[in-house]
């Protein structure tokens, strides 16, 4: 391939990869080769790292990053002028080539139990990233039209963050972040299952923890919502140091009779998980939060353990959540959305139950091992 038909190919690359127009084409490709001729001398520096054969997107990406950086960080500097610079073009270059291989090859890698690529993650990984991409589409961002989309999309965009934690073997780190994931589905299950009192109580309790964090400019509307707060709490008993957890969970109260419920109490576990009828979760969840805040559990967790207790937690979390995500979506689209969503959920929905049952069986297994 002749030189500008190769220039051509690489500029069309870098438009796929997003790289902005505002960055010299010809600039990259030049320093894309520099790398290239670079990365082939290495054989005699480091016959193993020369084994290592280059993806090409990757390392664009490094030097249009780079590049990109430079010139924000030194506005006086002419992209025209220090693009023609060997200098420039041998730093760049120099500085994307360490980069590469010691981020992309010779990483330390925590020895994680699963990988991008295999089932077990890569099934999730495609329909988080599908369900992602169909909330997308949807209005989001105005808690008194969107809340349930807006609560949905934060659960699957946790689940993706659970599933990217697992696959790069932080296992500990991943179940942590599953407890806010937990917390996510609870109360959009709540919110699901009551309604429009609820959805009302929500979204003025968050306006109470706006003005609780002095978020409102007007002094005389955040004394208004002061007083109402407080008149909410006499109406239930609670006093001005419960002043934070009835801002927190005071919007259950738009569930019809939830003072009467058995052990009801103005908190997550209490309240929220409960009202949600998820409390049997409770004790993973109590040990979640025992990794969260760095107790001993952490320091000298098993990993193994971690990894299975965090994907199972992960793939029942999901399950719940993509049967609100279903029939949601499938009564806000057309006939012809409606079937290909079923089409690739029967093929994909299977395979996941099937990558669920073989953690579940793993960490049967695990126990037995352990005598438990």
């Amino acid at each position: 391939m002749d030189k500008d038909s190769e220039k051509i190919r690489y500029s069309l690359m870098l438009d796929a990869l997003g790289v902005p127009a505002s960055l010299s084409r010809d600039f990259l490709f030049r320093c894309y080769s520099y790398c290239q001729e670079g990365a082939a001398s290495l054989g005699d520096v480091s016959p193993s790292i020369a084994k290592m054969s280059i993806n090409p997107a990757q390392l664009s990406l490094y030097i249009a990053n780079e590049h990109s950086f430079y010139l924000a960080t030194h506005p006086e500097a002419k992209q025209e002028e220090i693009a023609e610079k060997e200098d420039y073009l041998a730093m760049i270059a120099s500085i994307s080539m360490d980069k590469y291989f010691t981020n992309e090859h010779l990483a330390y890698r925590m020895g994680s139990f699963t990988n991008r690529y295999s089932p077990v993650s890569s099934t999730l990984d495609l329909y988080l990233n599908f369900i992602l991409g169909m909330l997308s589409h949807y209005k989001q961002g105005n808690p008194q039209e969107t809340l349930v989309v807006d609560i949905m999309n934060k659960g699957f965009q946790m689940a993706k963050c659970v599933s990217m934690l697992l696959e790069s073997g932080f296992e500990t780190e991943a179940f942590s972040t599953w407890r806010t994931l937990h917390e996510n589905e609870c109360i959009l299950q709540v919110i699901v299952k009551h309604g429009s009192s609820v959805i009302e109580r929500y979204n003025r309790h968050l306006t109470y923890a706006v003005a609780f964090r002095g978020g409102i400019p007007s002094k005389e509307e955040t004394d208004a919502i002061f007083l109402e707060i407080k008149d909410g709490m006499k109406e239930v008993g609670l006093k001005s140091k419960d002043m934070k957890r009835y801002i927190e969970y005071g919007w259950l109260l738009g569930v019809k009779d939830v003072m009467k419920m058995e052990g009801f109490k103005f908190n997550f576990r209490d309240g929220v998980e409960r009202v949600a009828g998820l409390s049997v979760y409770s004790k993973v969840y109590e040990m979640s939060s025992e990794i969260a805040h760095s107790s001993p559990l952490l320091i000298y967790s098993k990993k193994d353990y971690f990894y299975l207790v965090s994907s199972l937690n992960l793939y029942e979390s999901f399950f719940r959540l993509e049967k609100i995500f279903s029939s949601l979506y499938m009564s806000t689209v057309s006939e012809e959305q409606r079937q290909a969503y079923l089409r690739m959920r029967h093929l994909y929905f299977d395979q996941l139950t099937v990558c669920y049952n073989v953690q579940k069986q793993a960490f049967l297994r695990l126990g037995k091992e352990n005598g438990k």
